[in-house]
């Protein structure tokens, strides 16, 4: 279930997170790449040809009225990732990579 939002491409999950309508895209994850790449709406867009420009600029209005919210949600993110690479070992075959890069 969806519950509607006064932005017109953007719903609230089950959960209560904000995905662009019709598509499993969290607005967070969006504006996420946005941050990391710098990219504008229009490069957003090339990147996800799937989504409409309009889809785009609802998602970044969400994003500006609730700014505080959704950077904290994308740091809990970036701090899960290190975790987890943290405790992950190397697979054998990236470990002989990069011994083969250092000679």
């Amino acid at each position: 279930m969806f519950v509607d939002t006064r932005y017109e491409h953007v719903v609230l999950d089950e959960a209560n997170v904000a995905v662009i309508a019709g598509t499993n895209l969290k607005v967070q994850e969006l504006v996420a790449e946005r941050l990391a790449w710098g990219w504008s709406p229009e490069e957003l867009l090339l990147n996800h040809p799937y989504l409409t420009l309009g889809q785009i600029f609802s998602a970044l209005a969400y994003y500006a009225d609730h700014q505080a919210e959704i950077e904290a949600a994308i740091e809990v993110d970036v701090r899960l990732v290190d975790q987890l690479r943290r405790q992950t070992k190397s697979s054998p075959l990236l470990t002989r990579r990069n011994m083969q890069s250092l000679v």
